[in-house]
């Protein structure tokens, strides 16, 4: 049965409309035939001011789906379930646990705020330790197996404010849709490999094409290597839409658009992408 899919972002580092606003965050409104999911919530409380200027109704959704706790995509999570009382909660139980990162100077908190983890407790939440189906022809990936030898989580994250244990990201997964075309593939940051995503959803799906991958890809401190064996993946995947934001990098995202210059779209603030 052929769904319309329209997937609108709503909040990225940049944004393509005079009348929206930016921050370091994302958050994708996902409009699939008569559901309507909200992928990730931003950093703040942006989402709720860009989704009013492009007419959406955020308490109209069916679904929330988070792609990790860090908080750039957590941080309108209590404002959000506040107006959509319906809307299941999709979540890895790793993703409540404190975050913190470290590069240089003290330990700093990026984990999900007091806000959001004071508001989940309110909320029946489903976990996503594994595949799941959220609605028919969508799923969410859960945990996803790191199979490679070149990709890792993309940053010095720990799990404790003394920066020893490194965090291994388990919470994070991306959102997967079945249409007409092939897969389409939302993504939060990939901190588990845009390259192991994409091989999971593979295996789950392995006659099907890949259609559209957007979203994070967390290149951002990647070197030479890693991007060039990322777009040598992508290439073999042959997506016909690819859509790399946040904190994918510039480098990376300017080392996509010249490999993939067809395929290769604008995916900030206002961008919509129809099926």
């Amino acid at each position: 049965m052929k769904t319309d899919i329209c997937i609108t972002t709503l909040v990225e580092n940049m944004t393509s409309d005079a009348g929206l606003s930016a921050e370091h965050g994302l958050s994708f409104w996902i409009d699939y035939g008569h559901k309507h999911i909200l992928f990730d919530t931003g950093q703040t409380d942006l989402l709720i001011h860009n989704a009013a200027a492009l007419g959406i109704d955020l308490a109209l959704a069916d679904a929330i789906v988070l792609s990790h706790g860090h908080y750039d995509h957590t941080g309108g999570l209590s404002t959000v379930l506040g107006m959509a009382p319906k809307a299941r909660l999709y979540c890895h139980p790793a993703a409540i646990a404190p975050k913190f990162s470290q590069s240089r100077g003290p330990a700093r908190f990026i984990g999900m705020p007091d806000s959001a983890r004071q508001a989940i407790r309110h909320r029946e939440i489903v976990w996503t330790e594994s595949t799941m189906q959220v609605f028919d022809g969508m799923g969410i990936t859960g945990q996803v197996p790191r199979v490679n030898d070149y990709e890792d989580v993309g940053g010095p994250f720990f799990l404790d404010d003394a920066c020893r244990e490194p965090d291994p990201m388990l919470d994070d997964q991306a959102l997967f849709i079945e249409s007409t075309k092939g897969l389409i593939v939302v993504l939060g940051c990939a901190h588990a490999g845009v390259v192991n995503t994409l091989q999971r959803i593979s295996d789950l799906y392995p006659t099907k094409p890949l259609h559209a991958v957007m979203g994070g890809m967390h290149l951002i401190n990647a070197d030479s290597t890693r991007i060039e064996k990322t777009i040598a993946a992508l290439r073999d995947y042959g997506p016909k839409k690819i859509g790399p934001v946040h904190c994918t990098g510039v480098s990376a995202v300017e080392e996509m658009r010249r490999a993939f210059p067809k395929a290769y779209f604008d995916c900030s603030a206002g961008r919509q992408i129809r099926i």
